[in-house]
């Protein structure tokens, strides 16, 4: 027997979004891409900074779901709404989260093609994990939830 309270994403979406800058740093040391062209310590500074802000995106985000005692992960079920908080701005604070991290991961690596592989990433997430996760919680949590959604952007 299958849960069918969940949202029924492809996959983590933190393995999506490791998947693709693996793979865009890998084939880029495959092919021998050039680098950004940024200074070591200008990379390293970006890098750090975007580290930051990303993991404290999804630290707050996550938090969130914590006190509302409701599940993070999108393979388990949604008990609560959550709209308070950086929720507010973004519907999907976690996954811009995850994005701002990769990108600084992929600058920290001087990969260009990981860069531009960001983009393939967020349709992937958008179309197979976020679409998914909104006509679930639409069905979860009716009324409210499309409020919400009227009310808050997907990204910003």
């Amino acid at each position: 027997m299958t849960n069918r309270d969940i949202p029924g994403v492809i996959a983590p979406p933190p393995l999506i979004y490791l998947g693709f800058l693996v793979i865009g740093w890998g084939a880029g040391r495959l092919i021998d891409e050039p680098g950004l062209g940024l200074d070591r310590n200008l990379r390293g500074g970006i890098a750090l900074a975007g580290l930051a802000l990303g993991l404290f995106i999804e630290a707050w985000a996550a938090g969130l779901f914590q006190k509302a005692k409701t599940a993070v992960q999108p393979w388990k079920p949604s008990t609560a709404l959550v709209t308070t908080g950086i929720y507010g701005v973004t519907r999907n604070p976690i996954y811009l989260g995850f994005a701002i991290t990769y990108l600084a991961l992929a600058v920290g690596l001087d990969s260009p093609l990981a860069i531009i592989l960001l983009v393939p990433c967020l349709l992937i997430v958008d179309r197979f994990v976020i679409q998914r996760e909104e006509r679930y919680l639409s069905a979860r949590f009716g009324a409210d939830y499309d409020a919400y959604r009227r009310r808050v952007r997907r990204w910003l």
